[in-house]
């Protein structure tokens, strides 16, 4: 492409013209821009849950009886078995001392509580856990029902800072990665980038997998999406990121020819 179709303005990395843009604009508006995709995915992440699984969680600890612990490697357990707790669309917990299998959730992740460990079905598969040795975990009410009210904030705030400053870094990291097979192909195009442009159109051609990401996130929590959906999302919001590396690098201008001398003209001093 020619340079009057370079993009000049950089402020929407959802197209591949958009993407190209970042490669000349300053590190802090990429930033910017990043940091308004980082906030998107926190709040997706937090909407998840606060909407898919806290309220499974709420109703598993009012269902719990007044009394019972797992304490010892053991589940002291003081109601009736087997037991479903609560069960949404993501989670189900259910108490099965002999882990008989008698109650099934169609719910993607399932935690089954038996007498010395806990039973983890998924669409994937099965896994059984012991229960941590020396450690004390309130199976009862009274004693879950605060606890669980005081923590269950704090879990949404660390998400949140978790996912915003994680999506931060890892963005970073990958167009350190991402930034020298842009430059190749800048330079077998012959596109004028150099090192530093590379990077900043590395970084920005992640944001759009980013954004596809959040919306599945949604999506799944919405019930649109299928734990089988949400991960074919997860894995197309990588490869979007490579089709954007290839791809928008043919919207920056070509470098342009440098003249050769004439050898019988003498250098001018």
């Amino acid at each position: 492409m020619s340079a009057f179709t370079e993009p000049s303005f950089a402020w929407e990395p959802i197209t591949p013209r958009g993407v190209a843009a970042f490669a000349r604009t300053s590190f802090e508006r990429l930033f910017i821009v990043q940091s308004v995709f980082a906030v998107i995915a926190a709040a997706a992440v937090v909407w998840f849950l606060k909407d898919g699984i806290f309220p499974t969680i709420d109703t598993a600890v009012n269902a719990l009886p007044n009394a019972g612990a797992i304490h010892n490697a053991k589940l002291d357990w003081h109601g009736d078995t087997p037991v479903l707790l609560a069960e949404g669309n993501v989670f189900a917990f259910m108490v099965d001392l002999q882990h008989g299998g008698s109650i099934r959730s169609p719910a993607d992740f399932q935690f089954e509580f038996g007498s010395d460990s806990v039973r983890v079905l998924t669409l994937f598969g099965e896994t059984e856990m012991d229960y941590p040795d020396g450690w004390i975990f309130a199976a009862n009410k009274p004693d879950a029902r605060p606890a669980w009210g005081a923590w269950s904030p704090e879990i949404l705030g660390l998400a949140a800072l978790a996912t915003f400053f994680g999506l931060l870094l890892a963005w970073a990291l990958l167009a350190t990665i991402y930034f020298l097979p842009v430059w190749l192909i800048c330079f077998f195009a012959n596109r004028d980038l150099n090192f530093r442009a590379s990077w900043k159109l590395a970084a920005a051609a992640l944001l759009p997998g980013a954004l596809l990401i959040s919306l599945a996130i949604v999506l799944y929590d919405l019930a649109i999406f299928d734990l089988v959906q949400l991960c074919f999302a997860f894995g197309m919001h990588l490869v979007i990121g490579w089709i954007y590396l290839f791809v928008s690098p043919m919207f920056l201008k070509r470098a342009l020819p440098t003249e050769p001398g004439n050898p019988f003209v003498p250098p001018k001093n």
